[in-house]
């Protein structure tokens, strides 16, 4: 399979990975949130799902880590921040 070099794909990836995290991962994503330690305590899964995505997509890809690092952020943080936090 040849690399991904579309961006609005790379970013597809890099969103359906961090929904796959959320899933599997949703009471340590729950207590990350809520103890303020998110990455700290997601840190292997998201080193995981970070290996998988570079691995995928073309590393000449302008703004791959951007598009990964907003993944993040948009599906785990922004999806599920509802909840109260020491942080917000």
């Amino acid at each position: 399979m040849s690399p991904i070099r579309d961006p609005d794909r790379a970013a597809r990836l890099a969103r359906v990975l961090m929904s796959d995290l959320a899933v599997y991962a949703h009471d340590e994503l729950r207590i990350g949130l809520e103890k303020d330690d998110l990455f700290d305590r997601l840190g292997p899964e998201l080193e995981q799902a970070a290996i998988y995505y570079f691995s995928h997509v073309d590393p000449d890809l302008a703004g791959r880590e951007r598009l990964f690092n907003h993944a993040v952020v948009d599906v785990l943080v922004r999806r599920h921040g509802g909840r109260a936090t020491a942080s917000w």
